[in-house]
């Protein structure tokens, strides 16, 4: 492995792979195996699946490795299926390196005997080989290889074994001729092949793919091989052979369809091969590791107060843990904030660097600590297998709301980002189910949105109880989501629900290299936001709290703060100065033409600002509630912090109904672009517009007056 993740030059030699295999069998964590890797993540073309390519040397070679999505068979049904199909198909590169998960042999070998078939250099990874040794199951990889033609390496991408031995098999595999992969079928079938085979030689058809390797396609009505084969002039007479070879087929197998055949005939290879490579040791009956957690953890009475008990504890860390920091990174932007003003002489762009850059990016930034430690919390529970068992075991209360089980996946996804949410969607067949579970996604609080409870929860409750109303907060907005699913399911999205199939991975301990991938990358992607976007809708806003100068209130307010007999006079009035100041301003002006919307949800024009801005970015509305509360530039020891400011100027139930339309108004720019296209059509963004801007006044309405009504107002 190159030492120090350098590319190879030009001249090296390079090496193509697709990663290909089921979903669960590791493959993520198998390329995160390999040291000094370089991830590069993008959008596969025309479509918005997650494309993920990685780079890295070995020895003198230069490998790239696309990272299919997991798909169960070799078909094009669903977009993750189709993507990996016709990048199979169409796209060019050297081999197909096939991750297998060891312990299902059975089931995974499905996709893989389908692979046999492509005419493609071939590899196989049983990966999970250390699982599968503690369960008593032993595999001769050596007899394997002779057997499908094909090199068979053990590998565990948890523990790094195998991997430099795999990429040895990948260089010698690419450096050496094709061989035929040893697909064998029942008799009739073998027949068959050989008689288009024999035709094929007779008439010298010169095609990429071996004879045999074009009749199995042609007798599996494979659409790309018969695109190749109908351009050539020997299909007229091929043709006919080709019907009649298929009849006998479904005659043999007493069926009509060639695909339930053909399926009935990799089985049965499938299970010859098992036969003779893999020993299953016979222990005495003994429950597993993961049904003993199982009988806790998706216990029918505990389960789901377990759950929520860990997703509490989740929040209590993210308030504790992240407090912790954020006093040192609140002091260094205080500190850059005054060394640089006191570089800068003219007073706008002083103000323009300092309070509207430094101070609006350090707002957003100030929470990265809180929004790391969620994104761990989430990763964590995911990748040890968790979270499949919370989607089985809401399944049931999710049907009552007409939510199918699945929708928990894409909607647990959507505390952290709504964006990758609403791109997993697609794991629901149903369009129906689709649509109804992109709409309630928004009701689950994504990360950006978790800086303004943070900023909220300190102002107005204790430190030790900051973390439960976090909670409070999250689990409100999930139940008001099923909620609002029941609604829209008895409305818009009538229809019967489907059953719920959902594959059910063993509990692995997460890999520390893919939770700091997946943590890094979503962290990076919100410093990155917080460094462009959010850096210029702040400076905008800037802009906008700034102008136009009225110089002559200016002017009167200057000579009486030189005329203040004290200094709580002077601040007094240099307070009330940038009050009027920003009420003049083109924001003050936008605020106050608006603000009869939101007085009966008791907000003033400031705070209907920044809920404006959030439309762009969810993280702004923090930098967006600095630049307007924290005015002047109070640096004595008397000086304010941004919630104290609020705490000040804030009533209670006014806080709180702006929280409830945080937790439920129009997802961020970005994410409803994303949610646009998976919707399919422009018109269920105008739906979702609506529907989240009517439901969030409703409540933040109803919120409001009855806090207002406790609290005695």
């Amino acid at each position: 492995m190159n030492e120090t993740g350098k590319v190879c030059p030009v001249t090296a030699n390079h090496i193509k792979i697709a990663l290909v295999g089921q979903p669960n069998v590791g493959k993520s964590m198998l390329i995160n195996s390999i040291s000094n890797a370089h991830l590069h993540v993008g959008n596969f073309s025309g479509v918005t699946v997650e494309k993920t390519e990685v780079f890295f040397d070995y020895k003198n070679h230069h490998f790239t490795v696309v990272d299919l999505p997991g798909t169960y068979a070799f078909t094009n049904y669903t977009i993750e299926e189709r993507v990996t199909h016709d990048f199979l198909c169409n796209e060019e590169y050297d081999l197909i390196l096939n991750v297998v998960d060891s312990t299902n042999l059975e089931k995974n070998f499905q996709l893989t005997s389908e692979l046999l078939t492509m005419g493609k250099k071939i590899v196989i990874a049983l990966n999970m080989s250390d699982e599968a040794e503690k369960e008593g199951i032993e595999i001769d990889e050596k007899y394997m290889s002779e057997l499908l033609g094909v090199p068979c390496v053990k590998t565990s991408a948890a523990k790094k074994e195998g991997i430099e031995e795999l990429l040895e098999v990948i260089i010698a595999t690419h450096e050496a001729p094709r061989k035929e992969p040893k697909l064998v079928f029942s008799e009739p079938v073998e027949e068959e092949i050989e008689r288009i085979v024999s035709f094929l030689k007779h008439h010298s058809c010169e095609l990429p793919l071996t004879p045999r390797e074009i009749a199995i396609n042609l007798l599996k009505e494979n659409e790309t091989v018969y695109n190749l084969i109908r351009k050539k002039p020997i299909w007229i007479e091929l043709q006919p052979i080709v019907l009649d070879a298929m009849r006998h087929i479904e005659l043999h197998h007493d069926t009509d369809d060639i695909k339930e055949a053909f399926a009935e005939e990799y089985a049965s290879f499938i299970r010859g091969v098992l036969a003779e490579t893999l020993k299953v040791h016979k222990r005495e009956k003994e429950r597993t590791l993961t049904e003993k957690i199982d009988s806790i953890l998706i216990h029918p009475l505990w389960g789901i107060p377990i759950f929520l008990l860990f997703m509490w504890a989740l929040f209590q860390l993210t308030f504790e843990l992240g407090a912790v920091p954020m006093d040192y990174i609140d002091g260094f932007f205080g500190w850059l904030g005054d060394t640089v003003g006191q570089t800068i002489h003219n007073e706008d762009i002083r103000s323009l660097i300092v309070d509207g850059l430094i101070g609006g990016v350090g707002a957003v930034v100030l929470f990265t600590p809180n929004i790391i430690i969620l994104f761990i919390g989430i990763t964590l529970l995911e990748t040890t297998g968790y979270m499949s068992r919370v989607a089985f075991l809401l399944d049931g209360l999710f049907h009552k709301f007409g939510l199918h089980g699945q929708s928990f996946i894409p909607l647990v996804t959507g505390f952290g980002c709504s964006i990758p949410a609403y791109m997993s969607t697609r794991i629901l067949k149903n369009d129906r189910d689709r649509l109804l579970t992109l709409f309630i996604i928004g009701f689950m609080s994504c990360g950006a949105r978790l800086p303004v409870y943070v900023l909220f929860a300190g102002a107005f409750f204790p430190e030790e109880m900051a973390g439960t109303v976090l909670f409070i907060i999250y689990i409100s907005g999930a139940i008001l989501g099923l909620v609002a699913a029941k609604v829209l399911k008895m409305t818009a999205f009538k229809g019967i629900d489907e059953p719920f199939v959902m594959e059910m991975p063993k509990y692995r301990l997460p890999s520390l290299k893919l939770v700091w991938h997946t943590v890094f990358t979503q962290t990076w992607m919100y410093l990155k936001k917080a460094g462009t976007f959010i850096a210029g809708a702040t400076v905008l806003i800037w802009f906008l709290s700034n102008y136009p100068h009225d110089h002559a209130l200016e002017m009167e307010y200057m000579q009486k703060i030189e005329q203040a007999s004290s200094q709580q006079e002077k601040r007094e009035l240099e307070q009330t100065l940038a009050e009027k100041m920003l009420e003049r301003s083109y924001l003050g002006r936008i605020g106050k033409w608006s603000e009869p919307l939101v007085e009966p949800l008791g907000f003033d024009w400031k705070m209907n600002v920044a809920l404006q801005a959030g439309l762009a970015a969810k993280e702004v509305v923090v930098s967006t509630l600095g630049v307007l509360y924290s005015l002047g530039d109070e640096v004595d020891e008397q000086s304010t912090t941004l919630k104290d400011r609020i705490r000040e100027e804030i009533p209670f139930p006014s806080a709180v109904a702006f929280i409830v339309v945080i937790m439920i108004y129009l997802p961020c720019l970005a994410a409803s672009v994303v949610f646009t296209k998976e919707a399919g059509h422009i018109k269920y963004f105008f739906y979702l517009f609506a529907f989240t801007s009517i439901v969030a006044y409703m409540m933040a309405f109803i919120a409001y007056r009855i806090t207002l009504a406790i609290a005695g107002g």
